[in-house]
C-alpha cells in the first residue's frame, strides 16, 4: 500500500510534493503561532514584578470618635523585610520610554528584586543590557547622569524582552519620602495581567485564531489536491479487484506520506524562521528566541493532528467520491444549503455583543463568561463565514442562471448551483482572509497619530520640559539649579515659576508666577509692563488647546512666594532636549520626573495598542498570502478533477477561451458574492473587539494600507485563476475524454 501511495509519474511526484511543501508551510506558521502566544505568555511572566505598586508609605489616623475627621499623615516606618520604591512614569530618552525604579533599603534587608537580588545602594544602579548599551553609546550629561554608578545588569530572567529598557537606581530613604510618591513593597507580583490586561490578552489570542483559521483551511485544500489527481488510478484499482475500503485507505496512505514530510519540512523551517520571527518588535521590544520554542511534545502533537486529520480527510473524500472500475466518479449530490447555515453566523455575532453589552452597559465584572463569549463568538462568527458562503453563493447563482446570455454563464451557474459548497470551498480562504483583514484594519484604526502641538504664543512650547519643585527644595537651590542649566548647550531657557505652595500640596491658587523678564523663555509675546506676571496652572497641561495669556501679579514682587515649578526651553534638537531632562531629574529639586509635550505619544495605553497593530498588520499579510496560495491550490485542484468534462467540451468544439471564463466565472461570484459581507463584518467585530478592551476607542476609517490589502487580495485571486489557464489546455486535450 505504501508503494502504491508513492510510486507513479513525474506529474504524480510534483502532486507530492505539492502537498508536502503545502503542509510545510502550514504547520511552519502553526508553529510560529503556537510559540508566539506562548512567548507573549513568558514575556508578561518576567515583567510582572514591574507592575508591583506596594502599600502606602504613609498612614492617616483616624479618629474613633468622628471617623471622617483625619489627624496629619505620619509615615510608616521602613523595616528589614519592606523597601522604599517609586515608579517614575515618564523617564525618557530619545523618545523611548525607560522604567525606572527608584529603591530604598535598610541594610541589611531581606526583600529581593527579581533580576537583581539585593536593592542597589544610594547612588549606584542596575540596568538592562539594552539600557546600559546605550548609557555607554550616550554622553552622561545626557542619559548616564540621571541614575548614578553603574552597580550590574538586570538578569534576562526579569526582563520582558531584549529591548527592554529598565533601571533600578538606589536613593536614600529622604529622598523618595520627599517626593510623595513612594510606597512600601514586601515582596514583587508575579501575577502578569490586571484587568484591562486581561482585555487585551483576549484581543491577542482572538487575533492568533484569526490568523490559524486560514492556516487550516490551506492545510485542507492542499491536501484535497491529491484524490483529484489519483482519482483515475483509483479507478484502475477497483477494476483489478479493489474493495472501496482499500481504496479509501490508499487514498489516505497517499495523502498521509507526504503529509508526514511536509509537516516535519514545517517543523525545520520553523526553527529556521525563529530568529527572524524573533526580530518582530511587539508593544516596543523584541521577543528572546527562545520564546518561540514550542518543545518537541508540541512539534509532535501538530505532526501527528496534520498527519491524522489530512489523511482522514482524504479517505473520507474518496470514500464519498465513490469510485466505480471503469474510471467513473459517480456525481456525489449536494445538498442544497438553507437558510439554517446563518445560525453559526448569527450566534458567534450573539455572542460577542453579549460580552461586550455585560461589561459595557451593564457594567458588571464577570471574568469567567466575558473571554469565552468574545472568543467563542469570533470562532464561530469565522466557521460562519465558511457555513453562510454556499447559500448565499446559491441565490446569487439562481438569479446568475436567469439573466445568463452566453454559453461561459450558463454552464458557470448551472454549476455553481448544483455544487455551490465545492464551488465556495476553493474561494472560502480568500473569503476569510478578506474578513480577517478587515477585523485588524478596524482594530488598529484605533490607533491616532500623537504628534506634539504645535508651538503657538500662551501654549507650553513642543520643545520644553517642566518639572514641579519639591517640597525641601530652597529657593537658592532651584535659583542656582536653573543658572546651571542656562550654561548646558541648546538650553536657551530657565524660567522658575512660583506660587503659595508647591503644586502638588494645594489645588488652591491655580496661578504661577514668574517674573516678567522671564516670560519670552515660555513663548509668551504679550507680556504687562510689570515686574510679576501671573498665569493659569493649566498652561503645564499637555491638553491644553487654547492660548492663555499673562495677567498682571497683584503683588509687586515674588516675597511670600515659594518655587514650584522649573521649565526649561530647548532648541529641540533630541540632544538638547534629553541634556535638559537629565539636567532636571538629576538637580534634586524636583517632585516629578521632567516631561515635555513630545512625549504625549508614550502613554502606556497608546504603545501597547500601537505593539497590537504591528501584530494586526502582520496578521493581514499572513492572511493574504496563505489566502493567495490556498485559491492557487483550489481551482488548480477544481481544474484537475474536472478535466475529462473539460476535456469533452474541448472534443465537441468548444474554445478554450471559454472555459477559461468558465473557470473565472466559478471563481469570482462566490468570491464577490461574500466580499461586502465579510468587509462589514470584519469592522463589526473590530468595533466589538475595541470596545470590550475600552470604550473610549473608536474605530476610524482604516488606513490606506487597508485598501492597499484588499487590492493585493483582489490580484492574487486574479493572479491564482490565472494560473491555471496552462492547466485547462494542458490538461483538457482529447486524451483527457478516453474512458478505458
Amino acid at each position: 500500500m505504501l508503494k502504491l501511495a508513492v510510486a507513479g509519474s513525474r506529474s504524480a511526484y510534483g502532486r507530492l510534493a505539492g502537498i508536502a511543501g503545502g503542509v510545510a508551510v502550514g504547520v511552519c506558521l502553526l508553529l510560529l503561532l503556537w510559540g508566539g502566544a506562548n512567548g507573549l505568555g513568558a514575556r508578561d511572566d518576567r515583567g510582572a514584578w514591574l507592575r508591583e505598586t506596594g502599600q502606602a508609605s504613609v498612614a492617616v489616623p483616624v479618629t474613633t470618635d468622628d471617623p471622617a475627621a483625619s489627624g496629619p499623615a505620619t509615615p510608616v516606618p521602613l523595616t528589614a523585610d519592606t523597601i522604599l520604591m517609586t515608579a517614575n512614569p515618564v523617564e525618557v530618552f530619545r523618545n523611548q520610554l525607560i522604567n525606572r525604579r527608584d529603591v530604598a533599603a535598610l541594610i541589611p534587608t531581606t526583600v529581593r528584586i527579581p533580576g537583581i537580588g539585593s536593592p542597589p545602594e544610594p547612588g549606584r544602579y542596575y540596568a538592562s543590557p539594552a539600557l546600559q548599551h546605550l548609557i555607554e553609546s550616550t554622553p552622561r550629561d545626557q542619559l548616564g547622569d540621571r541614575f548614578g554608578e553603574f552597580a550590574g545588569t538586570i538578569d534576562e530572567a526579569a526582563l520582558p524582552g531584549p529591548d527592554s529598557l529598565i533601571v533600578v537606581t538606589g536613593a536614600t530613604e529622604a529622598e523618595l519620602r520627599q517626593s510623595g510618591r513612594a510606597s512600601l513593597v514586601s515582596g514583587f507580583t508575579a501575577t502578569p495581567y490586571g484587568g484591562s490586561a486581561a482585555a487585551y490578552s483576549t484581543v491577542l489570542l482572538i487575533g492568533a485564531i484569526a490568523v490559524f483559521f486560514p492556516v487550516l483551511l490551506l492545510i485542507s485544500i492542499v491536501t484535497g489536491l491529491g484524490a483529484a489527481r489519483r482519482r483515475e488510478r483509483f479507478a484502475t484499482l477497483r477494476l483489478i479487484g479493489a474493495s472501496p475500503n482499500v481504496v479509501s485507505r490508499i487514498a489516505a496512505v497517499e495523502t498521509a506520506v507526504p503529509s508526514l514530510v511536509g509537516a516535519v519540512l514545517g517543523i525545520v523551517l520553523a526553527a529556521l524562521l525563529r530568529p527572524a520571527a524573533a526580530l518582530i518588535p511587539v508593544n516596543g521590544t523584541r521577543m528572546f528566541e527562545a520564546d518561540l520554542a514550542t518543545g518537541w511534545g508540541a512539534s509532535a502533537a501538530v505532526v501527528a493532528a496534520v498527519v491524522a486529520a489530512s489523511a482522514g480527510v482524504a479517505g473520507v473524500r474518496t470514500a464519498k467520491a465513490d469510485v466505480g472500475p471503469l474510471g467513473v466518479t459517480r456525481a456525489v449530490h449536494e445538498k442544497t444549503p438553507t437558510a439554517w447555515r446563518t445560525v453559526p453566523l448569527l450566534t458567534g455575532l450573539g455572542a460577542m455583543i453579549t460580552a461586550v453589552v455585560i461589561i459595557r452597559v451593564v457594567k458588571i465584572r464577570l471574568p469567567w463568561i466575558e473571554s469565552p463569549l468574545l472568543i467563542g463568538g469570533f470562532v464561530l462568527i469565522l466557521a460562519g463565514i465558511v457555513v453562510i458562503g454556499p447559500w448565499l453563493t446559491l441565490l446569487v447563482s439562481r438569479m446568475g442562471l436567469r439573466r445568463a446570455r452566453s454559453a461561459a454563464a450558463v454552464i458557470a451557474a448551472s454549476r455553481i448551483q448544483r455544487t455551490p459548497v465545492a464551488t465556495f470551498r476553493s474561494v472560502s480562504g480568500l473569503v476569510v482572509a478578506v474578513f480577517v483583514v478587515s477585523v485588524f484594519a478596524g482594530a488598529s484604526s484605533i490607533v491616532e497619530s500623537t504628534e506634539a502641538p504645535a508651538a503657538a504664543p500662551g501654549l507650553l512650547q513642543p520643545a520644553s520640559l517642566y518639572a514641579t519643585v519639591g517640597t525641601v527644595a530652597t529657593p537658592a537651590r532651584v535659583s542656582d539649579a536653573a543658572r546651571q542649566a542656562r550654561k548646558l548647550p541648546g538650553i536657551r531657557s530657565a524660567t522658575v515659576g512660583y506660587g503659595p505652595a508647591a503644586l502638588s500640596e494645594t489645588d488652591a491658587g491655580p496661578d504661577i508666577y514668574l517674573r516678567s523678564s522671564d516670560a519670552p523663555g515660555l513663548g509668551f509675546e504679550d507680556i504687562p509692563a510689570t515686574e510679576t506676571v501671573s498665569v493659569d496652572a493649566s498652561f503645564l497641561h499637555y491638553g491644553t488647546t487654547r492660548p492663555l495669556a499673562l495677567t498682571p501679579a497683584p503683588g509687586a514682587t515674588l516675597d511670600g512666594l515659594v518655587p514650584v515649578v522649573m521649565v526649561l526651553g530647548t532648541d529641540g534638537t533630541p540632544a538638547a532636549m534629553d541634556r535638559a531632562r537629565t539636567a532636571l531629574n538629576g538637580s534634586g529639586i524636583t517632585a516629578i520626573p521632567a516631561t515635555s509635550p513630545m512625549d504625549i505619544g508614550l502613554q502606556s495605553t497608546t504603545r501597547l495598542v500601537q505593539g497590537l497593530a504591528v501584530l494586526a498588520y502582520l496578521g493581514m499579510f499572513a492572511a493574504i498570502a496563505i489566502a493567495g496560495l490556498s485559491l492557487a491550490v483550489a481551482t488548480a485542484s477544481a481544474v484537475l478533477d474536472r478535466k475529462r468534462v473539460l476535456g469533452l467540451m474541448r472534443l465537441m468544439g468548444m474554445p478554450v477561451s471559454v472555459l477559461r471564463r468558465i473557470i473565472t466565472r466559478e471563481s469570482a461570484v462566490p468570491l464577490l458574492t461574500v466580499l461586502l459581507l465579510s468587509i462589514g463584518l470584519g469592522f463589526l467585530v473590530a468595533w466589538l473587539m475595541v470596545t470590550f478592551i475600552d470604550d473610549t476607542y473608536r474605530v476610524r476609517w482604516p488606513a490606506p494600507g487597508y485598501f492597499l490589502a484588499l487590492g493585493l487580495s483582489l490580484l492574487l485571486a486574479l493572479g491564482a485563476v490565472t494560473a491555471t489557464f496552462g492547466l485547462i489546455r494542458g490538461h483538457t486535450a482529447i486524451t483527457a475524454a478516453r474512458f478505458e
